[in-house]
Parts: C-alpha cells; sequence; structure tokens
C-alpha cells in the first residue's frame, strides 16, 4: 500500500507559477507509475503528467511545455512544476500512484487560476 499526501495549491494570476507536492509514504523505487490527474467541476477527472517507473514522462497536451513532472526518490516526493498557468488550469489536482495493479489517489489539492 502507499498514501499520498499533496500539498502546495492555491490562488493565483494568470501567467504565474506554482509547484506542487505529492508526499509517498513508501519508497517510490517499487511504484510503477506515480504523477498528477486533475478534475475541474463539472469535468471528468484528466491525466495531467505520469512519471513511469524507469524514467519515461508522460504530459497531457494542454500542459506540454508548461508543466515539469519530477520526483525526488531520497524524499519519496512527486513534484509538478506549473509555470504559466492559465485560467483553464483551476481544478483539484491529485496525486497518483499504481502498485502492483492498484490504483491510489491522494486527497487533493486545489488550484485555482483567477485575475
Amino acid at each position: 500500500q502507499v498514501q499520498l499526501v499533496e500539498s502546495g495549491g492555491g490562488l493565483v494570476q494568470p501567467g504565474e507559477s506554482l509547484r506542487l507536492s505529492c508526499a509517498a509514504s513508501r519508497s517510490l523505487f517499487g511504484i510503477e507509475t506515480v504523477g498528477w490527474y486533475r478534475q475541474a467541476p463539472g469535468k471528468q477527472r484528466e491525466m495531467v503528467a505520469l512519471s513511469k517507473r524507469y524514467g519515461s514522462r508522460i504530459y497531457a497536451d494542454s500542459v506540454k511545455g508548461r508543466f515539469t513532472l519530477s520526483r525526488d526518490n531520497v524524499k519519496n516526493t512527486v513534484y509538478l512544476e506549473m509555470n504559466s498557468l492559465k485560467f483553464e488550469d483551476t481544478a483539484v489536482y491529485l496525486c497518483y500512484a499504481e502498485l502492483a495493479q492498484t490504483i491510489y489517489w491522494g486527497q487533493g489539492t486545489q488550484v485555482t487560476v483567477s485575475s
């Protein structure tokens, strides 16, 4: 099992940046996939960025070039650096992990982009 705790959300203006953190309760080395999804009001949950165990990264087209996923295997933490934020990035951001064919979610952190 793994517990995931997100932090770093908040209210920002368009064009600003935020960094989200997801602290895992165990080593990241044994986790097949870790990353971020988001869910806006009235919309389906969508993939934002994922990191596979052996290093590959996947990004949603809507965030490519603006968001960067990174992982600190010493701190067991996954980060999402979000730059040039847009109104449409407003959502609850959820940390995701896949371990032994089981999906785990964090409780989410709210990101609001508003002028």
